[in-house]
């Protein structure tokens, strides 16, 4: 007899959707692994029902049907004709735009040169996106609230990102140690609270310093697979 999944009780609009959304990977990914991550390695507790908990789960929600769903239709979370995403000051993203290119390449776009530039992400789809960053992090890239300062309709909080660095990125031989980095971000909501806009602030060079301390290894020996609904973005939550 097949096992019924465990429903996940950090993201909202992942069970009981209707047959007419439409998910990327042909049905709603799961989050067992990154789940784990984030109850053993999480620094806050919050309690039921506080504005904290809240924050912490509808980010979460919002990344996972931006991540996992095709069409903008089926997104719940937020207000499709006034979303925003701005990352680092940049020029705001669409709800379409956010989707088409992916969260790891909308988050890690930036205008450097080319030669400095960590990672390209003009040169990525969505698809070779993510798959670069669950190759490099098996169990997920976790996410928490660390504080939240103020209130609906302009959430403005701190939050803390990390994993463990178990597979190859990029030409490096993985560490197996801890990455992670802190951030700021502003979550903008109607009267609805549905998500009109998303800024974020933090330091991509806290993540990549971990990745790139890896040894260098041949390119035929970077193969990792993982399945595609075995968690949605690092930037995940």
């Amino acid at each position: 007899m097949a096992t019924v999944p465990a429903r996940d009780k950090y993201r909202s609009f992942l069970h009981d959707e209707p047959d007419s959304v439409q998910w990327r990977h042909g049905g709603p990914p799961t989050y067992d692994a990154v789940n784990q991550l984030f109850e053993e390695g999480r620094t806050k507790e919050w309690a039921e029902g506080s504005l904290e908990e809240t924050v912490q789960n509808a980010i979460k929600s919002w990344e996972m049907e931006i991540s996992h769903k095709v069409r903008l239709q089926d997104v719940k979370s937020i207000n499709p004709e006034k979303f925003k995403l701005i990352v680092n000051g940049r020029e705001g993203l669409t709800g379409e735009e956010t989707m088409k290119l992916g969260t790891y390449n909308a988050l890690l776009k930036n205008s450097l040169p080319k030669e400095f530039q960590y990672y390209k992400a003009d040169e990525e789809t969505f698809e070779s996106s993510h798959e670069v960053f669950r190759s490099a992090f098996p169990r997920g890239f976790a996410w928490e609230i660390i504080s939240v300062y103020s209130g609906p309709p302009v959430i403005a909080f701190k939050y803390r990102h990390w994993g463990f660095f178990e597979g190859p990125f990029r030409g490096h031989a993985p560490t197996g140690e801890k990455v992670e980095f802190y951030g700021l971000g502003t979550v903008k909501v109607d009267e609805s609270l549905k998500v009109e806009e998303v800024e974020i602030y933090y330091d991509p060079a806290e993540l990549f310093a971990g990745l790139l301390k890896g040894p260098s290894i041949s390119e035929s020996e970077t193969g990792h697979e993982t399945s595609p609904t075995d968690h949605g973005c690092p930037f995940q939550n």
